[in-house]
């Protein structure tokens, strides 16, 4: 293999990886499986190319011995990894994620967890994972976006309260919070089909059964009784009241 054909390999690795990480978890999955397989298959085309088919043998080879010492633990422990998988689609498990987006903030909903990632779009963290940044630089992103975007604000408040529960507010100095944020989200612009299936973690077109279901589905982890809160309950109320049109 030449100089060149390293160099651009190594290009592509490190392009590959920034993209996964300003990617949340939830984001991250496919690209990997699909880059795997992409890397498999190309490294079976070089060796085939190159006349090398022989080292996969060789590889095989070498493996043999560790594979007879874990096929042993594998027979042992794949029944109760299938009836954990069967679980996990018996209570319900799905996959899906909802996606909020405001002007400063980009945010998914993992439906089965609860559990909320987060990337800033726009301002002095622009690019970054919420998950990378430290509790000064939440307090100045909420600033900033309290001083810009009231969407932005509420959604950041939301990920800190499933985040941290109350204790971020203790760190919170903006006295007028309970103020500034009290306009319906429904008022901040015109949702479109596109947002309320993104809300509600469904492909478009998805019929009025799914829409129900999701709904019904993200408000137990999104309700304000659930540890949620009022404006991303209020996101998913509009959204499916623009799709069932009700």
């Amino acid at each position: 293999m030449t100089p060149i054909s390293l160099l651009f390999l190594f290009a592509v690795a490190l392009t590959f990886g920034l993209a996964l990480k300003r990617m949340s978890p939830a984001q991250r999955k496919r690209p990997l499986i699909v880059g795997l397989i992409t890397l498999l298959v190309g490294g079976l085309l070089f060796l085939a190319a190159t006349h090398r088919l022989y080292l996969l043998g060789v590889l095989l080879a070498a493996l043999l011995p560790w594979a007879r010492r874990l096929l042993p633990l594998l027979i042992r422990f794949l029944p109760s990894l299938l009836s954990r998988g069967r679980s996990g689609k018996a209570s319900g498990a799905t996959g899906h994620t909802s996606r909020v987006q405001s002007a400063l903030l980009d945010m998914e909903l993992e439906h089965d967890s609860g559990v909320m990632h987060g990337t800033v779009l726009a301002g002095p963290y622009e690019g970054k994972t919420l998950a990378d940044l430290e509790e000064q630089e939440f307090l100045d992103l909420l600033d900033y976006c309290r001083q810009r975007d009231s969407d932005s604000a509420r959604l950041l408040e939301t990920y800190l309260d499933k985040r941290f529960g109350d204790r971020w507010r203790k760190d919170d100095h903006d006295t007028q919070q309970d103020n500034q944020h009290k306009d319906s989200p429904q008022n901040s612009g015109a949702m479109t089909d596109a947002d309320a299936y993104d809300i509600l973690g469904l492909e478009p077109g998805a019929d009025r059964d799914a829409i129900i279901q999701a709904h019904r589905r993200l408000m137990q982890k999104a309700h304000p009784d659930r540890g949620g809160s009022d404006w991303l309950a209020a996101r998913i109320n509009a959204a499916r009241s623009h799709l069932l049109e009700d």
